[in-house]
C-alpha cells in the first residue's frame, strides 16, 4: 500500500534535511542573542547576517534591504500599513486586486476604515490583472500599488514586470506579495520593479513562523512593530535565529534547483490536470493553463461539496485542498473562484492540488486512479447531479 500522498503544499512544505541542518547549531552553539554585544551574541549575529545576505542574492537585492519577519501576512501587513501611513501626506489612494491574499485584502479593508481609498481591480477569466488597468485606476491621489506575483488558490501569474514599470513611471510604490512565487518561480525585485517583495520560509521547505520583507533603499516606510532596535531600528523583537537560518538555507536549495524543478513539476502538474478533466466529467480547469505556478493544480468538479471531497481524499491517505489554509474554517466560497466568474455552486466544488519536489508521478498516478470514483459515489448522493442527468436543470 502506497504512504500518504501529501498534496497541500501551497498551505505549508515538510522542512527540507538542509534547512533543519542549518537551524539545530541555532540552538545550541550559536543560541545568543543576535542583539549583544559578547561573543556568543556575535556568533549569532554571524549567521543571521549570512542567512541575510542569502536572502539577498536569491533576490538581486541588498542584504541592508531584507528586514526578517514572522512570515507572510506580516510582511503584507508591515508594507501596506507601513507604505500608507508614511505616505499619508502625498496621498491616501491605494490599488490592489480582488483575488489578493487575505493579509493583503483585510489589510486594505482595516486601512479604508482609517480614511484611506482602495480600488479593487478585477481580473480576467483566468485570474490575471490587466496592467491597463492598473494604469488607468492611478489617481494623483495614488501612494501604492500592491498586487500578488502568483494566486495562492488558481496558481495564475500575474504580469508584475509590466505592472511595476507603471508603477515607477508614476512614481508609486509598488509592493508585491510573493509568497506563492519565491521558490517556485525566478524573482528578481529590479526585474520586477518592485519597491518592496513579501516572502514566507514555509511555502520553499522552510520552517514556519518566519518571513522576510524586502524594501528598496529609499523607500518610505514606516516602523511596525515597536519596542526595540533590531532589524536596524525597524522591526523591534529578538531575531528567530534558527528560524530566519532555516529559511535561508531552503530558499538557497529551492534556488539552485529552480529549473529543474520547474521542468518536472510542470510536467506532473500537467499530466494530473490531463487526467483529471479526461476521466472527471464537468470539471473545469480554474487558473491560466499557461501562465501557472509549476505544481498548481486547481480545478472545480460540479455537483459536489468540496469538503466532502477532501474528506474522502482524506480517508484514501491524499491531503488536498479547497482553497487557502489560511480561510479553511469559512464556509463562504472563495473569493477567488467568485472573482474569475465562477457561480457559487460550482465554486463550493473547487479541488487545489499543490506539488512540490517531494512528489512523484506514481502518486499523480494514484490520485488519477482514485479521484475519478470518489467523484462518482458523491454524485451518486447528490440531488442535484440526479436532476441534472435527468434534465430537470
Amino acid at each position: 500500500m502506497m504512504d500518504r500522498i501529501y498534496m497541500d503544499n501551497a498551505a505549508t512544505t515538510a522542512i527540507c534535511p538542509e534547512a533543519l541542518a542549518a537551524m539545530l547549531p541555532c540552538f545550541g552553539e550559536h543560541f545568543g542573542n543576535a542583539s549583544s554585544i559578547h561573543g556568543t551574541g556575535r556568533d549569532a549575529r554571524k549567521v543571521l547576517e549570512d542567512a541575510r545576505r542569502t536572502v539577498a542574492d536569491v533576490l538581486g537585492a541588498k542584504p541592508a534591504e531584507i528586514y526578517f519577519t514572522s512570515g507572510g501576512s506580516e510582511s503584507d501587513n508591515w508594507a501596506i500599513k507601513g507604505a500608507a501611513f508614511a505616505n499619508r501626506k502625498k496621498g491616501n489612494h491605494i490599488i490592489t486586486s480582488q483575488i489578493e491574499h487575505h493579509a493583503v485584502l483585510h489589510t486594505c479593508q482595516w486601512l479604508e476604515k482609517q480614511g484611506f481609498e482602495v480600488t479593487y481591480l478585477p481580473v480576467d477569466e483566468y485570474g490575471l490583472v490587466n496592467p491597463r488597468d492598473v494604469e488607468a485606476a492611478i489617481t494623483d491621489k495614488t501612494i501604492l500599488i500592491s498586487i500578488m506575483a502568483a494566486n495562492n488558490e488558481i496558481g495564475t501569474i500575474e504580469p508584475i514586470p509590466e505592472i511595476g514599470q507603471i508603477a515607477h513611471e508614476h512614481k508609486i510604490i509598488f509592493h508585491c506579495d510573493a509568497v506563492q512565487a519565491v521558490g517556485a518561480i525566478p524573482v528578481n525585485v529590479d526585474a520586477w520593479h518592485v519597491d518592496m517583495l513579501s516572502l514566507s520560509g514555509h511555502k520553499f521547505h522552510g520552517p514556519k513562523g518566519v518571513g522576510a520583507l524586502y524594501i528598496r533603499t529609499g523607500t518610505k516606510v514606516d516602523q511596525f512593530l515597536h519596542g526595540g532596535a533590531q532589524e536596524r531600528g525597524r522591526r523591534a523583537t529578538t531575531e528567530n535565529v534558527p528560524g530566519i537560518v532555516g529559511m535561508a538555507a531552503a530558499l538557497a536549495k529551492a534556488a539552485a534547483n529552480l529549473e529543474e524543478n520547474g521542468v518536472r513539476l510542470t510536467y506532473l502538474r500537467d499530466k494530473l490536470i490531463k487526467g483529471i478533466l479526461d476521466a472527471v466529467p464537468y470539471a473545469r480547469l480554474n487558473g491560466h493553463s499557461l501562465k501557472r505556478l509549476p505544481g498548481n493544480v486547481n480545478v472545480s468538479i460540479q455537483y459536489i461539496e468540496g469538503e466532502a471531497l477532501l474528506l474522502r481524499l482524506d480517508l484514501a491517505g491524499i491531503a488536498a485542498s479547497s482553497g487557502s489554509a489560511c480561510t479553511s474554517g469559512s464556509l463562504d466560497p472563495s473569493h477567488v473562484l467568485l472573482a474569475i466568474g465562477l457561480p457559487h455552486e460550482v465554486a463550493h466544488g473547487s479541488l487545489r492540488l499543490s506539488l512540490t519536489d517531494s512528489n512523484t508521478e506514481e502518486e499523480v498516478d494514484e490520485v488519477l486512479r482514485v479521484l475519478p470514483k470518489i467523484v462518482s459515489d458523491l454524485r451518486a448522493m447528490s440531488p442535484m447531479y440526479d436532476d441534472f442527468i435527468n434534465g430537470k436543470k
